[in-house]
């Protein structure tokens, strides 16, 4: 029986179970939708692509990243690189959840890792350290903030073109805001200021003197590298 409820599954109880459980979460995330919906409409992306690019590529951050550098021709270095560098850190949370994945059928994993965001890796991986073995939370609730995410986009783009100052609504900081939540509710410890404080000065820095959007690239590899640098022990002392 033991050995029964310690198996790792993914089915329609667990996936449920994960939408359920990431449905105020997801009641946000149509607000992000719609801001993205928004700008979108005010950069002079159609329709089509902007919810396309929702469906598909479902990663709130490159998106707006993407707006910024949209133009005709599209550079499309410049949007592999932005995009890459935003998301590095999907690396290391779907190798944080390996050991919950690895017994599933590789198709399964991808389908599974499609939907990973912050927010469901950080619910999921929770679960999991709680005894969870059932990784449809993960998916569930991944399902619960891409319907809402193209439900918000959807919205945006059918209203946004009356919006004609997004900034009046804080459409224009609403991300910003989330990732300053994710950071700061995490309970980082100080030592991390380090990192953070190197990441700021270096993309401000390549924001004034760099070619356009590489102080995106500049700010995260600087920041990275720092923690990278650090000697171990201050991690072990360091003080939350």
């Amino acid at each position: 029986m033991k050995k029964d409820k310690n198996k790792i599954k993914l089915d329609m109880a667990g996936t449920w179970r994960g939408i359920l459980m990431m449905l105020p979460l997801a009641a946000f995330t149509v607000a992000f939708g719609l801001a993205f919906g928004v700008a979108a409409s005010h950069e002079g992306v159609t329709h089509w692509e902007a919810m396309l690019m929702s469906v598909l590529v479902f990663a709130a951050p490159s998106q707006f990243a993407a707006l910024e550098l949209w133009q005709t021709p599209l550079p499309m270095l410049a949007l592999a690189a932005t995009t890459l560098t935003i998301h590095t850190r999907h690396v290391l949370m779907s190798a944080s959840l390996y050991p919950w994945l690895k017994a599933l059928p590789l198709r399964q994993q991808f389908a599974v890792i499609f939907m990973l965001t912050d927010s469901n890796w950080a619910m999921a991986l929770g679960e999991y350290h709680r005894g969870e073995r059932n990784i449809g939370i993960l998916l569930g609730g991944g399902i619960a903030l891409w319907a809402a995410w193209v439900v918000g986009t959807g919205l945006g783009l059918a209203f946004g073109g009356g919006i004609n100052q997004p900034e009046r609504f804080g459409l224009d900081v609403i991300m910003l805001c989330f990732l300053l939540v994710i950071v700061i509710g995490g309970n980082p410890k100080a030592l991390m200021i380090l990192p953070w404080l190197a990441a700021a000065i270096s993309a401000l820095l390549a924001y004034w003197w760099l070619p356009p959007y590489l102080h995106v690239m500049v700010g995260a590899l600087t920041g990275g590298m720092v923690a990278i640098l650090l000697p171990k022990r201050w991690y072990k002392t360091g003080t939350s």
